[in-house]
């Protein structure tokens, strides 16, 4: 018999704050920027792992907005097999890295940087045109 092998469910956060989205920069490998996130822990919803992620990476409470979207590719993280539920928040304060982001930034779409790890260049390219045009990702 095979033996099963699953993927680990993950969160990813993006944090509204004024006019900007917070990135962290990643601590681990991979590295470069990245949406604050992690993954889900036994016993805990995908709503208390944003919450929690946030916090812990960001030093920021925040305030769950809306279910975005489920980014699933098998390759979107070099590591292994994750399966990601993004959500849009919002907060105020200024972000401060923590846990296993170096630091934590606010920026604009016009001002992202160069260096994003895993499919968060993606995941950001198809918010912006969420907000701009209302069309969900497919």
């Amino acid at each position: 018999m095979r033996k099963r092998r699953n993927p680990f469910p993950t969160v990813d956060i993006i944090i509204e704050v004024g006019e900007g989205i917070v990135l962290i920069k990643r601590k681990n490998k991979p590295f470069g920027w990245a949406l604050p996130g992690g993954f889900v822990e036994y016993g805990e919803s995908v709503e208390e792992c944003a919450i929690r992620e946030a916090k812990e990476e960001t030093s920021l409470d925040v305030e769950l907005v809306e279910q975005f979207h489920v980014y699933s590719d098998p390759k979107r993280d070099p590591r292994f097999h994750t399966i990601s539920t993004v959500f849009i928040a919002r907060a105020k304060g200024n972000p401060v890295g923590g846990d296993d982001a170096k630091e934590a930034k606010v920026f604009t779409e016009s001002s992202l940087p160069d260096e994003i790890a895993f499919d968060h260049r993606k995941i950001l390219e198809d918010y912006f045109r969420y907000k701009k045009t209302g069309e969900r990702p497919k």
